[in-house]
């Protein structure tokens, strides 16, 4: 199950779907508030997302899943693993969980979502334009881009919130240490990734690191990232 991250949906994973599909049961997902799920919500968190995934989970039947969770996926994903015992074989990130002890206070998540109240549109495509490597392809930088500042602000701002209150308040790391279940990143060389600081909180962690991409790998880097 593939899972996007902030303000992405399902079509973010397009270049896994033929790949995978030759030896997997392959299913993306649209969390609540994007792509082309339903809007009702008065919060977007993070358990929700997780209810999402396993609501899916459950619709198909799978019995032997691995969750795969791109970026905020990350977080979400693990959610989700709570909430199948004994379903999941295990996690994996896609350019996410870089450092589960990485110091996040209220005041730098403050300083992160000013930006995107004040003017979500534009802040959302410079959000987005930080995260692409230069020399990215042009059609592929500027969809990423438009894509991302076009999500319903009110979707996009109340997930953020959530999402950055869980490494504040430190439930994102005990999430992981509640899970009896190994886990793989697939990251970008853009941030530097603590695998020690990782498998403090988890049953195993290792990290396959592809150099010269971004955090978009899976789109602008399939050819590496889905052997990987």
């Amino acid at each position: 199950i593939l899972v996007h991250g902030w303000s992405c949906d399902a079509r973010y994973y397009r270049e896994q779907l033929a790949y995978f599909a030759a030896r997997h049961r392959v299913v993306t997902v649209d969390l609540a508030g994007h792509g082309h799920s339903g809007m009702g919500r008065q919060e977007y968190t993070m358990s929700s997302f997780g209810e999402d995934v396993r609501a899916v989970a459950d619709a198909v039947g799978g019995e032997q899943l691995i969750l795969v969770g791109h970026s905020m996926g990350g977080l979400v994903v693990a959610e989700a693993a709570r909430l199948l015992p004994g379903r999941v074989l295990g996690l994996i990130g896609v350019d996410a969980l870089h450092n589960l002890d990485y110091p996040v206070t209220e005041e730098h998540a403050d300083q992160m979502i000013a930006p995107l109240e004040a003017n979500f549109p534009v802040a959302g495509r410079l959000f987005a334009a930080a995260m692409i490597k230069p020399g990215t392809d042009t059609d592929l930088a500027a969809w990423i881009q438009a894509d991302m500042a076009a999500a319903p602000p009110e979707v996009a701002l109340s997930a953020m919130r959530n999402y950055m209150a869980k490494w504040i308040s430190g439930e994102g790391p005990a999430l992981f240490e509640e899970l009896p279940l190994p886990v793989v990143s697939v990251c970008a060389d853009m941030w530097p990734v603590d695998a020690e600081a990782n498998r403090r909180h988890m049953q195993s962690f290792e990290v396959i690191v592809l150099e010269g991409t971004d955090h978009f790998l899976m789109l602008g880097a399939a050819e590496e990232f889905n052997p990987a």
